[in-house]
């Protein structure tokens, strides 16, 4: 489900979304808004961003494996 620029969390999480907007900007792709007050692609994309027109998943964390899960799992496909 996509999320909203109000369930950014942190300035690092803006910044990354940002950034990735922005390169599709830079290779092509057409502005989200229709008036906005700048030329430059970084900062269209942050325009978009808190606009909340740019539309981005959380994907939540997997808990990593630690050794002796990975030795049961070896176990388990050997029986």
């Amino acid at each position: 489900m996509p999320e909203s620029v109000d369930s950014i969390d942190s300035k690092f999480r803006f910044i990354l979304i940002a950034a990735k907007r922005a390169r599709q900007l830079q290779a092509g792709a057409k502005p989200l808004i229709p008036h906005t007050t700048s030329r430059k692609p970084t900062r269209i994309a942050q325009e978009e961003v808190r606009a909340g027109a740019v539309k981005f998943e959380l994907i939540p964390l997997t808990k990593p494996k630690t050794p002796a899960d990975q030795e049961e799992t070896s176990k388990k496909v050997k029986r």
